[in-house]
């Protein structure tokens, strides 16, 4: 049954990989850590009594190798491997096992000395070996070699932690005993991920390489760093050794010989050595194995419904490839795009996202925030300058002044301010539209996923119901634009009207009036000089009369006051110029005048009443204005809900079915994805493999 539970777990590992769902299972598992050059290679290869593990200089090891070791129960079996990715192919030759790994490496890795995360899966079926499984990881180095990656040493550390840091993983923490074991990389990475030293086992090589006088004995006795499982000290074949193909039994005869005859390890002889160490691995995998077995059977119990739900999703292949189902599975397909099209609207689909809006919170979004916000962006207005509306209000009254304000000038100048409420009234339904578009597309329901070519016509369909609907709702919000604009209603119980306009004009310009006063109050007089000059009675005389003009046109009293008759003085000692007619100086001012006068109204004198007509047009027109944005604001929603949403909501599946449910359209819509159908093939297999590992765990417990 040991034995059994350990193949569990190599089968196990085999079919995640054979499925590429690494990590989906937390199997028990020995990964074995160290420096480049720390001997482990050679720890693996005196388990297996074989050399099949690749040599030389630099990192050789390049990618993480899952070695599967499984005890053969004929003890003259001969020994060979097999390697997951050469579909069962044995290797009785070891030496073709090392080149097959480096051409694996090679062929992931690439020819340089990068590394790569993707495991060499490999089994080794021996009489002579402890049934074991163990991950040999790529040793950690300094200094980058050759054409390495400058970060290579942060990749395997990356590699290495995502490993060990995995609960049921016991560490085989690999040290040379030649160097300080305060600078052991791999026991420094082993203390990060299990402080409390639970899961971890040393190993001391090179024990025989120390200097002469030193001894290992306190590290092996756990007095100077203590691991609840211990260490382990073991002598590897000298590179000697290698080189002149020294058995394996030899090998290991000496090394047992070694740990027997050395004065400081002879008492603890029994507790040393790869024999030793191997034993103690199988003991402490099964134990691990035992005690993670309720917690391997509910997670594989979790898998295998969730694994049925996948299967559920993928659907049966009978449905597509027997006719007689077609119908109902089109009409069911239709049913159910039409139903997750409204729900998504509604914000009743089963699956809500918590990171952005969408469906219909969006267009609540749109409406309330996107349109609402441009709308209150306008101003009333906008465009408009005191010359344009004076130049409106001179212009309506033709060559008669008014006694009121022109309604004519108001009507003519408010229309332009409401066509700017058109712009975002049509982009909110372009928005709202695209945001249908998206929900449209936005489907990922994995059983309409087997069938591209129906969730392809699916979606044409809606898309051309929604663009149909764009068109009628776009014309409708600009006629809500231009019924505004055809009758400005200024009987509207919300319009001021001019005698509520003039009100707030006049209590504008008090507020004005007074803070003027208030400012001049504190304000320093003029200069003494200047104050005097205007009291003197001299500089009053220099002023004109009010009449000024009237006397300077017409002639006043004094004669010297006539300069448009000149002054007797200039009259007495000039020749005679006949004198101008009346006529002639009004002709000759009123070309003057009209001459300063622009187009635009330029230059004209802009008298007290003119100024508070602006104001009052200004006023008037700012009141209409945010009476008309408060209504669009309210109808442009209501219309794009009415025409564009609800309408395309209400009509989907009739017109999903109109379109789509035609028997001779149904085998080419039903044409399955062939990548689905892969997909649910190994969707089986996985379901297959968790009941079956269920079984044997639910029948060890």
């Amino acid at each position: 049954m040991a034995n059994h539970l350990i193949e569990l777990t190599n089968k196990l590992q085999t079919v995640t990989a054979s499925i590429s769902d690494h990590g989906t299972l937390d199997l028990p598992q020995i990964v074995v850590v160290g420096s480049q050059s720390s001997g482990k290679s050679s720890v693996l290869e005196t388990f297996v009594q074989r050399d099949f593990l690749p040599r030389g200089s630099g990192i050789v090891t390049r990618r993480p190798l899952i070695l599967q070791l499984i005890t053969l129960n004929r003890a003259d079996a001969a020994d060979y491997g097999e390697f997951l990715h050469t579909q069962e192919t044995k290797f009785y030759d070891f030496q073709e096992i090392k080149s097959e790994i480096e051409r694996e490496t090679a062929r992931v890795a690439g020819e340089n000395k990068g590394i790569s995360r993707v495991p060499i899966h490999l089994r080794i079926y021996s009489p002579r070996v402890l049934t074991l499984t163990l991950v040999d990881l790529p040793g950690l180095t300094k200094i980058p070699m050759g054409d390495q990656p400058s970060d290579i040493e942060k990749q395997i550390r990356d590699l290495m932690m995502d490993y060990i840091s995995k609960p049921n993983s016991i560490i085989l923490a690999v040290t040379p005993a030649n160097s300080d074991l305060v600078n052991s990389d791999s026991l420094k990475m082993a203390r990060q991920v299990d402080s409390e030293g639970k899961r971890t086992v040393g190993v001391l090589t090179k024990l025989d390489l120390m200097d002469a006088g030193t001894t290992a004995l306190d590290i092996l006795t756990g007095r100077s760093y203590p691991l609840k499982l211990g260490f382990v000290g073991v002598v590897n074949r000298s590179q000697q050794d290698i080189l002149t193909n020294k058995p394996m039994t030899n090998a290991i005869a000496s090394e047992n010989l070694f740990f027997q005859q050395h004065i400081a390890y002879r008492s603890i002889a029994e507790r040393c050595g790869t024999q030793y160490l191997g034993k103690l691995l199988n003991t402490l995998l099964l134990a691990h194995i035992k005690e993670k077995l309720p917690e391997l059977r509910s997670r594989l119990s979790s898998l295998m419904s969730q694994t049925q739900q996948d299967l559920a999703q993928l659907g049966e292949p009978s449905l597509t490839t027997e006719s007689e189902h077609h119908g109902a599975l089109v009409l069911h397909m239709l049913t159910r795009f039409a139903n997750a099209f409204v729900a998504a609207i509604d914000g009743t689909c089963y699956e809500l996202s918590t990171k952005e809006l969408c469906g219909g919170a969006r267009i609540y979004y749109i409406f309330n925030h996107v349109f609402g916000n441009a709308l209150d962006a306008i101003r009333p207005c906008s465009h408009l300058t005191n010359n344009d509306i004076r130049t409106a209000i001179r212009n309506s009254t033709g060559p008669r002044p008014s006694l009121f304000v022109p309604e004519i000038a108001f009507d003519l100048l408010v229309k332009p301010q409401i066509k700017l409420l058109e712009t975002p009234s049509l982009r909110c339904v372009e928005l709202v539209y695209e945001e249908l578009l998206k929900i449209c597309h936005a489907s990922e329901d994995k059983e309409l996923m087997r069938y591209p070519r129906l969730q392809a016509r699916l979606t044409e369909v809606v898309s051309e119901l929604l663009l149909e609907r764009l068109t009628p709702t776009s014309t409708y919000v600009e006629s809500l634009i231009a019924i505004e604009k055809a009758y400005i209603n200024t009987n509207h119980p919300d319009f001021l009207g001019a005698a509520g306009a003039m009100f707030n004009v006049e209590n504008e310009s008090k507020k004005r009036k007074k803070a003027m006063a208030d400012k001049k109050k504190f304000q320093r007089k003029d200069s003494l000089s200047s104050l005097k000059e205007q009291e003197d009675p001299r500089y009053d005389s220099q002023k004109p009369p009010k009449d000024f003009f009237l006397n300077s046109f017409f002639g006043g009293a004094n004669k010297s006051d006539r300069p448009v008759l000149g002054s007797q003085h200039a009259l007495e000692n000039s020749l005679y110029v006949p004198p101008m007619s009346v006529n002639s100086i009004m002709e000759s001012e009123l070309e003057r005048k009209l001459e300063q006068v622009s187009i635009h109204g330029d230059g004209v004198p802009v008298m007290e009443r003119e100024e508070l007509e602006v104001q009052l047009i200004r006023t008037l027109i700012t009141n209409y204005f945010n009476i008309v944005r408060k209504n669009v604001q309210d109808m442009v929603p209501k219309s794009v809900m009415h025409l564009l949403v609800n309408h395309s909501r209400e009509t989907v599946q009739n017109r999903l079915v109109t379109l789509l449910y035609k028997k001779e359209l149904f085998p080419d819509l039903l044409k399955e994805d062939e990548g689905m159908t892969l997909e649910r093939a190994k969707v089986k297999e996985r379901l297959e493999v968790y009941r079956q590992a269920f079984e044997i765990v639910n029948g060890v417990l």
